[in-house]
């Protein structure tokens, strides 16, 4: 069960952080072997980073090639969808605000199911390398994904984008110990969820000097 649980959240974090990436490079314009490596850096770049630090030699991604072609896949469907939608219809745009909801819940979903299955991944290494790598894995691939795109990453800049992830992260390896370890992801999992909706509803900002 613990095996299924986590890799269920692995395929929802790499899914939702590929259309993110996908969406982002077709933004910026490029083509579609761009929306490909862009898609993928960001489905997997946190991951494989985590693996590094925790002594997991090759990383996961290149041991299991699912998660690579499940990203790549979701990548491609989104560029020829649009593409071919774009051809038909001479070239319709996303409205802007609608844009960034979509990208800001894709985002969401990934931070949380990477968040919650990383931080499990470091189990066995103690709190705090728990907790560091959770929080490793969910933003990992985003930064990585901005960086490449030109834009400054999102973890220094959008509503509680760490913090978040940081809380859940902890939920999981205190609640782990007690209601186990499925009860204590999905408690994560939803608490990202929700403290990221808030910030977005009450548009909450960590102090910055403007």
């Amino acid at each position: 069960m613990n095996d299924t649980f986590l890799f269920v959240m692995d395929l929802m974090g790499t899914v939702a952080f590929a259309f993110s990436g996908a969406m982002l490079a077709i933004k910026k314009g490029m083509d579609v072997f761009g929306v490909s490596i862009l898609a993928l850096t960001t489905a997997v770049g946190g991951g494989v980073i985590r693996d590094l630090i925790i002594g997991q030699i090759p990383p996961v991604t290149f041991r299991n090639p699912v998660y690579a072609l499940t990203a790549v896949g979701t990548a491609n469907v989104v560029f020829w969808v649009l593409y071919l939608v774009r051809r038909k219809r001479e070239k319709p745009r996303i409205p802007a605000v609608y844009y960034e909801k979509l990208l800001f819940w894709l985002d969401t979903l990934g931070l949380a199911a990477f968040t919650v299955e990383g931080t499990m991944a470091g189990a066995g290494h103690g709190w705090f390398l728990m907790i560091f790598v959770g929080v490793l894995t969910g933003v990992g691939g985003g930064v990585l994904r901005d960086m490449m795109a030109g834009e400054t990453p999102s973890i220094f800049v959008k509503r509680v984008y760490a913090c978040a992830c940081l809380a859940g992260a902890a939920a999981v390896v205190v609640l782990g110990r007690w209601v186990g370890r499925e009860a204590a992801m999905v408690t994560g999992f939803v608490l990202i969820l929700i403290i990221r909706f808030l910030a977005a509803h009450f548009r909450w900002d960590l102090p910055r000097i403007t």
